[in-house]
């Protein structure tokens, strides 16, 4: 799977941005969070280009 195709855990997720899994979550309830894919199992994955695609819409102007 290329980089771009790639999917994180929400652990992968939350290591990559240096935040608590419960921050995540509260993100994620608050509709602030990037977009999921939920398994059927009930575990979520985050595809590497909508995270990407969300640090963007976050990026400020210096």
């Amino acid at each position: 799977m290329s980089r771009a195709n790639e999917r994180l855990t929400v652990a992968e997720l939350c290591a990559e941005l240096r935040v608590s899994r419960s921050t995540f979550y509260e993100w994620r309830a608050k509709g602030r969070a990037p977009r999921c894919i939920k398994l059927p199992n009930g575990d979520l994955r985050v595809r590497r280009v909508e995270l990407e695609r969300w640090l963007d819409d976050r990026e400020e102007a210096a």
